[in-house]
């Protein structure tokens, strides 16, 4: 126990960038292997119950913050509960409790990345969790066809509507400035992760923060990028992985990405029909073309399949980016 204690503490400096339910889960994984682990989330949701708290209180939302803190929190389960309960009834419907401590803590502290860290007190999470950045940023997507929409949460239902693919978002205002803790984390890592989570929504709009994708290009740190198990509906449909990979170094710049890491592990035939009815079906790995982009692909046996949903499991991807970064930490020749 003693030897499990001290790894942890001495575990690596790992950094998580993304937002939304794939980067919690990761984190769920990561938090019992190191203490050293931080989470940079996306500020650029204005849907749901973190868009009403920012539009009636001009705060960032705090839905994505608050789902890693949770991942990363050491409660009781009734705590833990009462974080993820959302209200049923009235003017508070749909929207959960954790959003609101963190909408309080927002009210009496002097800044965004102040009451995350307030709350992360209260929480005694391992690790932390940073805002990409403390500024009010809205998300634009522009088509292939040359149409745009403005608001995150506008983005699935307009894509849908185009049938086309989405070309490039970028964030208004654009160039926010970055948090200074988030670069300095970045600077710090030893191992850099990108996703799982929304390529368009949860990922990238973190690339487009001033200084971000210069620090992740700048260290030395092994960075991987952790694919989806399945395509998106409304946002990545019909892409294949070389297509995510080529998303990110085209928001974000060359040398972003060291990995592609992958799901092998085949899907059940349920599972693909009822995903098929929203138009997602399994990422096509094009394996020769991530390579002919300069990042190397590896797969591993990732997902776990519950009973609507395949997605990552918590103990088998924290496991292969563990292994990943103990085969290159002291033999990485890119």
């Amino acid at each position: 126990m003693e030897n499990n204690s001290h790894s942890w503490e001495q575990g690596p400096n790992i950094v998580a960038i993304g937002g939304g339910h794939g980067l919690s889960t990761m984190l769920r994984g990561l938090k019992s292997r190191t203490q050293n682990l931080t989470a940079i989330v996306t500020v650029a949701d204005d849907g749901g119950g973190s868009g009403i708290l920012r539009q009636d209180l001009g705060m960032p939302p705090p839905g994505d913050i608050r789902n890693c803190m949770q991942a990363l929190a050491n409660v009781e389960p009734v705590m833990e509960q009462l974080l993820a309960y959302r209200f049923t009834e009235g003017s508070l419907s749909g929207q959960a409790f954790g959003n609101l401590i963190l909408a309080a803590l927002n009210g009496i502290s002097d800044s965004f990345d102040q009451a995350v860290a307030r709350m992360s007190e209260v929480l005694a999470i391992s690790g932390r969790v940073l805002p990409v950045t403390n500024s009010d940023v809205i998300l634009e997507a522009t088509f292939e066809n040359g149409t745009h929409v403005v608001g995150e949460s506008k983005i699935f239902q307009f894509k849908k509507e185009q049938d086309c693919r989405i070309a490039r978002v970028r964030l208004l205002p654009e160039h926010p400035e970055a948090l200074p803790q988030t670069l300095e984390a970045i600077r710090d890592a030893d191992l850099i992760l990108l996703g799982p989570g929304s390529l368009y929504t949860s990922i990238i709009p973190n690339l487009l923060v001033d200084g971000v994708v210069q620090a992740i290009c700048a260290s030395d740190a092994l960075k991987i990028y952790v694919c989806n198990i399945m395509t998106q509906e409304g946002e990545t449909e019909d892409m294949t992985a070389g297509d995510h990979v080529a998303a990110l170094l085209a928001h974000g710049a060359p040398g972003l990405v060291d990995l592609c890491l992958v799901n092998d592990t085949p899907i059940r035939a349920e599972l693909l029909e009822r995903y098929a009815t929203e138009n997602a079906f399994p990422m096509e790995v094009d394996a020769a073309r991530i390579q002919k982009l300069g990042v190397e692909v590896v797969s591993r046996s990732l997902a776990a399949e519950g009973a609507h949903y395949a997605r990552h499991d918590t103990e088998r991807l924290a496991q292969a980016v563990m292994e990943l970064y103990q085969e290159r930490a002291d033999t990485r020749i890119f």
